[in-house]
This record gives C-alpha cells, sequence and structure tokens, in this order.
C-alpha cells in the first residue's frame, strides 16, 4: 500500500443543518462507525442555529462549520472560500442539498477539491414539473452544474436520481445508487412496550399508530390527522403518535383541537430513540407524504416488523419485508387509508426476528452502505 492510499482522507459534507432527517441520520451512522482514523469528517451546514446532533459530531472530533446566506450566491461564494482556506484541504466535498449541489461543487472545483460529489435524497420531480418559470431556469442551471462539475452523483433510490441526474441518468457512469444503511443492533434489544407506553401518556392496550418525521408540508400530517378522525370512529381506542419537530406544528395542533382529537393524537417532540418507540410504543406505521426518496424510517419501521401503509409515489425499493407493506395512493379518501390501517390491525402478525433478518438481507444494513461509499471516496486516489 503506497503514502497516498494510506494517508487520512478529509471529506466535507454539505448539509442545511444536522437535525434528525432521514439523511442526517444516516450520516451520522456513516459518522459513528465508519473508520475515523482513515477519514475526517466534518460539516457545512446553512445555519447559525443549533441543530441535534451538533454535540454528538463535536465529540467524534468533526467540525460543524456555519456558511450562510445561500439565497444571496455572492456572499455565499465568498464565506465558502473562506472556509476552505481556513479548514481545507479538503479531498472530498459531499453535498446534500439537491439542486443547490450544483453552485456548491462549482465552488468547491474553484478551490482545488479533487472528489466532488452530488447526492440526491429525495424525489422532487413532481413538484419541479410545476414550478414557475424562474424556478425551472434555476433548476436547469443547477443540473447543468451537477453535470460538468461532478465527479460522482449518489442517489439514495432509482427515484431521487432521475430528480437530479435525469431520466437516463444510468447512461453516466459517475451516477450510481447508494441505499441507505442502518445500525440495525438496536431493534435486536428487548424493549419494554409497558414502561415505554407509560412514559408517553399512552394506554398498554391501546392500538397505536406511529409517524416519525419533520412537521413540514412535504410530510402531510394535515391527511394523517384527517384519517386519525376516520380510525377514532372505526378503533375507539386507537392513539396516533406523532414523533418530529418542526414550522407546522402549531398548526397540526389546532386541527387536532378542532377536531376534538386531543385524547388521541400523542405529540412526543424530538426523539433519539425512534427504534425504541417502533418497537415499545407503536402497532403500525403510517406515512402519507407527498414525495420521499428512500425514508430511512420506513426501513427502521419495517425493522421492527410493524405494517406501514404509505403513498404509493415512493419507490418500491423500500419494500424490505413485503408482506408488512401496504401502499396507497394519495388519490384515495382518509376514509380509505383508514379502512386499510385497521385492515393491518386485524392481520396476522409478521414476527420481528423474521421481519428483521429480511432487512438485514435487503441490503439496508449499515456495513454494505459504508463499504461503497468508502470504495467512492477511495476511487480517485
Amino acid at each position: 500500500m503506497n503514502k497516498e492510499s494510506k494517508r487520512q482522507i478529509r471529506v466535507l459534507h454539505v448539509v442545511g443543518g444536522m437535525n434528525r432527517g432521514g439523511a442526517e441520520t444516516w450520516l451520522m451512522h456513516v459518522l459513528r462507525h465508519i473508520d475515523r482514523e482513515r477519514f475526517k469528517f466534518d460539516f457545512l451546514v446553512h445555519t447559525s442555529k443549533p441543530c441535534a446532533y451538533d454535540e454528538e459530531i463535536r465529540e467524534f472530533g468533526s467540525r460543524i462549520i456555519p456558511c450562510l446566506v445561500p439565497s444571496k450566491p455572492w456572499h455565499y461564494a465568498m464565506n465558502f472560500a473562506c472556509i476552505m482556506r481556513e479548514y481545507g484541504p479538503y479531498d472530498v466535498v459531499h453535498s446534500h442539498v439537491h439542486h443547490y449541489s450544483g453552485f456548491v461543487l462549482w465552488l468547491a472545483k474553484r478551490a482545488g477539491v479533487p472528489i466532488l460529489i452530488a447526492h440526491s435524497h429525495n424525489d422532487t420531480s413532481g413538484i419541479d414539473f410545476n414550478a414557475r418559470i424562474l424556478r425551472k431556469t434555476y433548476l436547469r442551471l443547477m443540473k447543468d452544474m451537477i453535470r460538468k462539475h461532478a465527479t460522482t452523483g449518489l442517489g439514495c433510490s432509482v427515484k431521487a436520481s432521475v430528480a437530479l441526474f435525469g431520466t437516463e441518468w444510468e447512461k453516466d457512469r459517475r451516477w450510481k445508487i447508494l441505499h441507505y444503511g442502518v445500525d440495525l443492533n438496536a431493534f435486536e434489544q428487548e424493549v419494554d412496550a409497558v414502561a415505554v407506553r407509560g412514559k408517553l401518556g399512552i394506554p398498554s392496550d391501546a392500538f397505536v399508530v406511529g409517524h416519525v418525521g419533520r412537521f413540514s408540508e412535504q410530510k402531510n400530517h394535515i391527511f394523517l390527522v384527517d384519517i386519525a378522525e376516520y380510525l377514532v370512529k372505526q378503533v375507539p381506542d386507537v392513539r396516533l403518535l406523532l414523533v418530529g419537530a418542526g414550522e407546522l406544528r402549531k398548526n397540526i395542533e389546532r386541527k387536532v383541537a378542532q377536531l376534538g382529537l386531543m385524547d388521541h393524537v400523542v405529540f412526543s417532540g424530538l426523539r433519539s430513540d425512534v427504534p425504541r418507540l417502533m418497537m415499545g410504543a407503536m402497532d403500525a406505521f403510517l406515512f402519507p407524504s407527498l414525495y420521499e426518496g428512500l425514508p430511512l424510517v420506513l426501513v427502521e419501521a419495517q425493522a421492527a416488523g410493524l405494517p406501514c401503509i404509505f403513498t404509493d409515489v415512493i419507490s418500491k425499493e423500500v419494500d424490505a419485508v413485503p408482506s408488512i407493506v401496504s401502499r396507497v395512493g394519495l388519490d384515495q379518501p382518509a376514509q380509505r387509508w383508514a379502512e386499510i390501517v385497521v385492515a393491518a390491525k386485524n392481520s396476522v402478525p409478521l414476527s420481528k426476528k423474521h421481519a428483521l433478518d429480511m432487512v438485514y438481507r435487503g441490503g439496508f444494513n449499515i456495513t454494505e452502505s459504508l463499504e461503497q461509499l468508502k470504495r467512492t471516496y477511495e476511487a480517485y486516489l
């Protein structure tokens, strides 16, 4: 092994902020398990506000580096150049900010970074198609910059790859699929369901439908509450457990109150123990997002053996345990969604061990994901 292949590889991840989203949680799985003597990670963020994972990131010896005002390209470019001079040099700039990655990689190339990675975590094709003319001009420019400057493009699913790299992405050898890897050890632990539910104020015999996601338009919480209204009519002891935070939480709380569902909806806030909640508190998982890439929480929910009812726009690559998956169109009314949840409740449950084994075999464990990512970083050295 020559000196070049032995030396530490320095990677700068570009993200909006390291909060508990799917891509950010996957990055934390990577950071926890990667050889940190071989790979040095830093995180460039577009916020000065503290984020959920910041403290843990610093404990691993990585740095949180704010690069502000992405909406003002000239100022952002100056900030980025200063960061490169102060914290660099980097071998890799790995950008997770979707279309804006085009501008990020152009700046990184100007700074002399040799490995430039654009990573697509979302299927935004639908909203991109309906964008206004000015927005479409921006999207076209960013995609052109990605095609010109990226040495590698990664997509968490086929649909996410199409959204950023185009319908003919497979013809370009630079573009690859990298499925999220999860540390599945947490799903092998024993959980005291009575204790978990007790701390949430949920009766031990209640039927609990869970959801994990940021309170944002994408996650479709308004429709979730509509479904809950019908569920209560069919299953009087039902509880809807909403895990997460976000700008629309107050709006959802108001709607819950207006519908008289306060006794049936539990807002847990941000949690660091999602696997424990899935195994100890939830009986089913409901996920009617408007769009997604490849949702990490759906992989986790299947690893917990939960019946999963989710929108049919989500890539089928996430179906690690097909027998507990139900896909429903967003054109279906809330009542129909509720009926499918009730049918899942009354179905014969799959053993959690069998479900977890299938997720392992489906390639969603952190070991496989990590090996593919390491090969990507090392390929140009």
